[in-house]
């Protein structure tokens, strides 16, 4: 089921919008309704959820705790006095802490030169849509987020999505092409099913093509690092590498490294770049702050003993598709339900016992595949995580999911 937007005429002059009730009523029907959460936390592993108990947070992508870390906070604070440029780089300059980030970047990432945009999604809509154009093939995986899809239709290009992580599909795909442009574009850690894609196979595939590698890392940078322990193969092959630093780093924008002229390809053409107002100076030291402790990689190795811990119970419980068959586990643990109402009853329930864990329905996901999606942070100690999976499987065994 493909559910897609209605038309619908107004029933008289006077109402206009007679069209959102309408589709509006069509969305809850279909049990895909979605309402914002008023939170609030004076800590990492508990919030509490509009007004009611104190509740344990399996919905965070602060995945190393670096949000409320003391260097970090001190670094924003004093930072704050600092009077951002308010408008775009290309009218307003920079400041000194976006010039030393965006090489603190590149240095983390190798790479040339690191570029800087106000969130993970503005990088990936302004890269995609400013390499690509119409004489362009774009080779999606079918898992790809909502900002990587957003930014193949931006750019007019041919868009062929190829079945998720299936490369031999994708070999038959681009070997009918035509095109003289082609670009492969993927994640490394998929938000929704935490499974990896095979980079160091995605890259000799586009040698052997000529195609450019667009690659997406929010869930995997600073975590699966070649400097730590939990290397991801083949993520220095890359051409264009985009991240976040609201996941692993616990801050806020996004960034992209690449090639000198790619880079400077992006500040004359990239429009989510251009026309976007400045990341504020404070947030760009809190990063500063931030990167130097999550390359020490202690962080990292505590994150995969929680992972390890608690997936590995998830998956003894019985549920039909908890994750994708690989050995490799990430700090993103879904629990497949596929029905819709069911999922939603399902986080409504575990929220009552004091666990937050949100439900993912289309067009999140494909429709019947609805799931919640447990974010592991270091931030929850294994008395919490206990408790979060016996309520997990007693709840699912209520209502007869497992």
């Amino acid at each position: 089921m493909v559910l897609r937007p209605r038309q619908f005429e107004p029933k008289s002059k006077s109402d206009r919008f007679s069209f959102v009730t309408e589709e509006l009523r069509h969305i809850n029907k279909a049990s895909l309704y979605r309402k914002l959460n008023v939170i609030n936390t004076d800590k990492l592993s508990t919030i509490v959820v509009n007004g009611s108990v104190e509740s344990i947070n399996l919905s965070s992508n602060d995945y190393l705790g670096l949000s409320r870390n003391k260097a970090v906070l001190k670094a924003t604070v004093n930072n704050l006095c600092q009077i951002s440029q308010c408008s775009s780089r290309l009218i307003a300059g920079n400041s000194d802490e976006l010039d030393q980030l965006e090489k603190k970047l590149a240095d983390h990432r190798k790479s040339d030169k690191t570029l800087i945009y106000p969130s993970g999604y503005m990088a990936n809509l302004g890269v995609i849509s400013t390499l690509a154009n119409k004489s362009t093939t774009i080779y999606s995986d079918e898992y790809n987020h909502a900002s990587i899809i957003d930014g193949c239709r931006l750019s007019g290009a041919r868009i062929v999505i190829y079945r998720h992580n299936d490369l031999d599909h994708l070999d038959q795909l681009i070997r009918k092409s035509t095109s003289d442009r082609k670009i492969f574009v993927t994640e490394t850690i998929f938000s929704m099913d935490g499974d990896q894609s095979d980079l160091r196979a995605i890259h000799e595939l586009a040698r052997r093509h000529n195609a450019i590698t667009v690659v997406d890392d929010s869930h995997g940078d600073f975590i699966y690092d070649d400097r730590g322990k939990l290397a991801l193969e083949g993520i220095n092959s890359v051409d264009v590498y985009i991240s976040s630093l609201s996941k692993a780093l616990g801050c806020f924008g996004g960034y992209v490294s690449a090639s000198r002229q790619v880079i400077e390809f992006l500040i004359n053409r990239s429009r989510s770049f251009i026309y976007s107002t400045s990341l504020p100076s404070h947030l760009c030291s809190a990063a500063l702050a931030a990167i130097p402790i999550a390359e020490q990689g202690d962080l990292q190795e505590l994150l995969m003993k929680k992972i390890t811990f608690f997936s590995s119970k998830v998956d003894s419980m019985g549920f039909g598709n908890v994750r994708p068959k690989s050995r490799f586990r990430s700090q993103i643990v879904p629990i497949v339900v596929g029905d819709e109402k069911k999922t939603v009853e399902f986080s409504k329930l575990l929220l009552s016992a004091g666990i937050f864990i949100q439900s993912i329905r289309y067009p999140t996901v494909q429709f019947g595949k609805a799931r919640l999606r447990a974010s592991i942070t270091t931030s929850l100690d294994t008395k919490q995580l206990k408790i979060a999976l016996e309520k997990i499987e007693a709840i699912a065994r209520k209502l007869n999911i497992i």
